[in-house]
């Protein structure tokens, strides 16, 4: 009987895992000439082969017999364990090939507040995992910056931000790090219910000087800072002749429109948030902020290696080139 130690010796390298191939199809057909005719070699090959197995195994894998041959008992040991190995090598080899085409891996994704709401990001991680079921994927929440800080380190692949941060790091940072534009929305001014401004009808824009006067309700760091997307509001207002009165910023979109059903302000919010039909919150079209476009983007480490990272960015330009807003 051959021990644990052999059967890894006959694996060591393509030789030795060809004469198991070998042996296996004599074994499966107990004749040396159709096996050989199966294997596409001649029989006297073949033979010297199997001879070659026995010598270097030391033991008598088959009986010749006037028409064919048998496995003896200590072929019958080898016979199981040569096709548990093949098995196990084929199982690794496909593993290696998917991992190499990216469709078995693992891959992990931040995301911004905004991002994880916005209905395009939600539906790239989903046909994501349905064409790669293999793949496993992580998810983490953090602020713009901090994301980006996190691919440059190696910490997450990709990230989706609705902000375009990268404008604002170091050169060497921005060389680092790739951004693809995917999609792009306009604001709306999300109001408490019964709020005067809230009354008018579905269809009418608001301008954003009937906002002046009001508590602005923004998102940023617990620190107070603002995102791009909160200083590009405030321009905005200072535009239309007045200065937001900041009242409350908090660390989670979410957590402005709790607020504003609250009744403790007003915000300014990507067009996508619609969606979150919140009890006590009324959503109105601006006028005047045609200008003022949210960017959902990609990042990404520029030249990453990882086969999973090229299949999921990938995915993702396809799926945001098809996209239509319901």
């Amino acid at each position: 009987m051959m021990g644990q130690s052999r059967n890894h010796y006959l694996l060591g390298n393509a030789m030795e895992l060809r004469q198991l191939r070998y042996f296996i199809a004599v074994a499966k057909e107990r004749h040396i000439t159709r096996a050989a005719e199966r294997l596409g070699i001649q029989p006297p090959p073949l033979s010297r082969q199997i001879k070659a197995i026995e010598r270097e195994a030391g033991v008598q894998l088959f009986r010749r017999k006037p028409r064919g041959v048998e496995l003896t008992d200590a072929g019958r040991v080898l016979l199981d364990d040569a096709r548990a190995m093949l098995a196990h090598l084929d199982h690794a080899l496909d593993a290696a090939r998917r991992t190499a085409r990216g469709e078995q891996g693992r891959i992990s994704l931040g995301y911004t507040s905004g991002a994880g709401l916005y209905p395009l990001v939600q539906r790239i991680i989903r046909e994501f995992r349905q064409a790669f079921p293999l793949v496993s994927v992580t998810l983490s929440e953090a602020f713009p910056h901090d994301l980006i800080e996190e691919i440059r380190e190696d910490k997450i692949d990709v990230a989706f931000i609705r902000t375009p941060v990268f404008i604002r790091t170091p050169v060497a940072s921005r060389q680092e790090v790739v951004i693809d534009l995917l999609h792009e929305e306009g604001l709306v001014a999300a109001l408490p219910r019964g709020h005067a401004l809230a009354r008018r009808e579905n269809g009418d824009a608001l301008p954003v000087g009937a906002l002046a006067g009001e508590t602005f309700v923004f998102y940023g760091s617990p620190q107070g800072a603002l995102t791009m997307l909160g200083n590009a509001v405030v321009a905005a207002c200072q535009a239309a002749g007045f200065s937001p009165h900041i009242g409350h910023v908090v660390p989670q979109q979410l957590s402005m429109l709790n607020l504003v059903s609250a009744g403790l302000g007003v915000a300014i919010v990507s067009a996508s948030l619609q969606r979150m039909h919140m009890e006590g919150v009324v959503y109105r079209r601006l006028k005047g902020v045609a200008q003022l476009r949210v960017p959902l983007n990609l990042a990404s480490r520029r030249g990453d290696p990882s086969p999973v990272v090229r299949q999921f960015r990938a995915l993702a330009k396809k799926t945001a080139r098809n996209y239509r807003m319901d």
